[in-house]
């Protein structure tokens, strides 16, 4: 009889580091806080295959109903939520179903003269990495990178659709050149990641500050979302006196590009610019630096640490 193999306690990717004796963070012009908005540019397939752990559409297939939605998200909520941001100089890092580029075109194009970042969230936010394997993963990473490269971009950033990363994904991501994920949720601050091959940061992303949990889990009126993300965003500030911090509000435009939810979206904008010690980078930039300046002292500082991952 065979002896079963250990189920891993967890993912082995980081291990526990207190906030408390973390080297210090530092921003640009000694901003308290690094503030980098992710538009969710999605593109759902009409009839998409089917996956044995999870259904594409919360309906029945096809879903006439949230297809409509999305398609609204990119017929006319994207350019509202562009045009807000653009107004205020604000860039966007964009969570790119990269099928975008060859079905909305104009979508990549108005984001590349708008100066943001774009990065992979696959290549369909209908199809998942539930049951895929490593090569299977691999081969969507290496498209994702040659669709960007055709519109002049490069893979830098990664969030596996609808977040369904397994523990291979990490590593491949890693020795496929890409420099950051958002799969994981589990600090304030980038981080370095544990993989046997290649360099990986955590950048930090937010299923809280998100507007489809907000708006659709939770079902949050649209003042009741927006002191959140004042609120989010207040202690986040506050704490980055001591030690920087970074705040993501994810963004869908079929969500926050709605007629009655933009208006507040653009005052909470206005409220954050409101702040002097605030760095506005993409997720790119914010990657860019740390590997600058911080990553090597944190590589350093985390294997001081005692205790298994």
């Amino acid at each position: 009889m065979s002896t079963p193999t250990p189920r891993p306690r967890d993912t082995g990717h980081y291990r526990y580091a207190p906030m408390r004796g973390r080297p210090r963070l530092e921003l640009p012009d000694q901003a308290q806080l690094a503030f980098w908005i992710a538009p969710n540019i999605e593109f759902y397939e009409w009839l998409p295959p089917l996956n044995p752990n999870r259904t594409s559409w919360p309906r029945v297939t096809p879903d006439v109903l949230n297809y409509g939605l999305r398609d609204y998200g990119n017929r006319v909520g994207f350019r509202r939520i562009a045009n807000e941001m653009a107004i205020r100089g604000l860039r966007g890092s964009v969570s790119l179903s990269v099928a975008v580029c060859d079905h909305h075109p104009e979508i990549v194009e108005r984001c590349l003269e708008l100066d943001w970042e774009l990065f992979s969230h696959g290549i369909y936010n209908s199809r998942y990495f539930y049951g895929l394997s490593p090569e299977q993963q691999r081969q969507v990473v290496i498209e994702s990178r040659e669709s960007l490269a055709r519109v002049g971009q490069t893979l830098d950033g990664w969030l596996t659709p609808a977040i369904t990363p397994d523990l291979h994904t990490q590593q491949i991501l890693a020795e496929e050149g890409v420099r950051y994920t958002l799969d994981y949720f589990h600090d304030d601050q980038p981080l370095p990641l544990d993989v046997p091959n290649g360099r990986l940061i955590s950048i930090p992303y937010s299923i809280e500050m998100n507007d489809i949990p907000m708006a659709y889990w939770q079902n949050m009126p649209v003042g009741e979302m927006f002191a959140a993300l004042r609120a989010q965003f207040d202690r986040l500030y506050a704490e980055g006196a001591e030690n920087a911090r970074v705040m993501c509000f994810a963004m869908h435009p079929f969500v926050l590009g709605q007629p009655h939810r933009i208006e507040a979206f653009a005052r909470f904008l206005d409220y954050v610019q409101s702040h002097d010690r605030v760095w506005y980078p993409t997720a790119r930039e914010i990657a860019d630096w740390y590997y600058a300046h911080h990553y090597e002292r944190m590589v350093a500082w985390l294997a001081t640490l005692r205790g298994a991952y």
